[in-house]
């Protein structure tokens, strides 16, 4: 229970993965912890594809459950526009492959972990604004609990409230996002359907998912997650995304099949790092901090990794009684040093894929196929293609 006469070691805004995660590794280090989360329940609604890394959960230590496993993928499949195909496996597939989940149920999991842990989590709060002091360092947030106003002190300030981040906004460490920068994503459930499930799907269309993709993450043997994203800069007009993925599912007869028993939609950011997610006693993680995947829009891995080193950096400023901005690039030099590399290559990559028609990547997927990846990921790819059809990759030498 939330003692809001206190002063609290951190107050994580948002209690999504990366913000509960935050506050498990910040607990167990012995630092007292309060996660706010304006939604009446953890998790809920589900606004996300569910896929994740087997590998990304495992390297960021979250606690597996099968309660939260929907399926286990053998891999991925990458589909050209001409029907042609790359099948790779698990191992070797990315980011995003590996568990379709239940995202309710696993973002209500690492919460409970947290909790376990010594964390406290306030729900129906919404903050409202940062506290200031003097000087003008960050001490807390203003916050409206079940319509009360309240005040919660705090040495540190951690956003995790997704991309939109009001948190990272009202610090000014966040930049308006371009046009290439926002996915537009809309999701059918789908059941009776027929599908391969156990390989999630992405299928490359410019015909149907002009700027993104079309992509079918199974969550049994006859259902699965049918969705789209494109980026803002090709939408048209008002419901065209949906036309965009009902023609694609019209156009695929076991799909068109199924029947639709849930309906979600939102934005995903696709933009490159930010220059900077820490300033005195605040830090942004996750979405929030920019950190989802450019190429594919996924989150939850990237997100539970910088979450478990915030929450290093929340116990180890606790422990030196320092919550400057130098202090804490101690959080900002470990999650660069994960994931930033790949964020700006696969952000670059993305950029360039948005002037390829579909020729190009039939031939993309087809040199794949013929010469075999190790993994992949964007420069991998990239080699196999110079050396096969070099004339395909002048726009990503800098990637090289």
């Amino acid at each position: 229970m939330i003692d809001w006469n206190m002063e609290y070691d951190a107050v994580i805004v948002g209690a999504g993965p990366a913000g509960s995660h935050t506050a498990r590794f910040a607990a167990e280090g012995g630092a007292k912890v309060v996660i706010i989360e304006k939604r009446q329940e953890v998790g809920s609604p589900v606004r996300c594809a569910e896929g994740a890394a087997r590998r990304s959960l495992q390297e960021a230590e979250v606690i597996i459950d099968p309660k939260w496993i929907s399926g286990e993928m053998d891999g991925a499949m990458i589909i050209a526009p001409n029907g042609n195909y790359l099948e790779v496996d698990e191992a070797k597939a990315g980011a995003e492959v590996g568990y379709v989940i239940e995202r309710d149920l696993f973002d209500q999991a690492l919460a409970k972990t947290a909790v376990q842990r010594g964390a406290e989590l306030v729900l129906k709060c919404s903050a409202t604004a940062l506290i200031k002091d003097d000087t003008g360092k960050v001490c807390g947030v203003k916050v409206n609990h079940m319509g009360e106003e309240k005040e919660i002190r705090a040495k540190l300030v951690i956003g995790a409230d997704g991309h939109e981040s009001l948190i990272g906004r009202w610090a000014g460490l966040l930049p308006k996002l371009e046009k290439n920068d926002i996915i537009s994503g809309l999701q059918y459930r789908m059941t009776n359907l027929d599908i391969n499930h156990k390989f999630v799907q992405f299928y490359l269309t410019k015909e149907f998912a002009p700027g993104g993709y079309i992509w079918i993450f199974p969550k049994d043997e006859t259902t699965a997650n049918v969705g789209i994203g494109i980026v803002i800069s090709e939408i048209k007009h008002k419901g065209h995304l949906k036309e965009l993925l009902d023609g694609w599912i019209a156009a695929n007869p076991k799909i068109a099949q199924g029947e639709i028993i849930d309906i979600i939609a939102g934005g995903i950011p696709v933009g490159h790092p930010v220059d900077a997610t820490v300033m005195d006693g605040l830090m942004l993680v996750g979405d929030a901090g920019r950190q989802t995947d450019p190429i594919t829009g996924g989150g939850i891995g990237n997100g539970c990794k910088a979450g478990r080193e915030c929450g290093l950096t929340i116990a180890a400023a606790v422990k030196a009684n320092d919550f400057s901005a130098k202090f804490l690039q101690m959080y900002e030099t470990a999650w660069r040093d994960l994931l930033e590399e790949r964020l700006y290559r696969n952000w670059m990559a993305k950029e360039a894929c948005l002037g390829l028609d579909d020729d190009v990547f039939n031939k993309i997927i087809t040199t794949m196929d013929e010469v075999g990846i190790t993994e992949v990921n964007v420069f991998n790819l990239l080699v196999v293609i110079k050396d096969k059809h070099p004339e395909l990759v002048e726009k990503f030498q800098d990637l090289i």
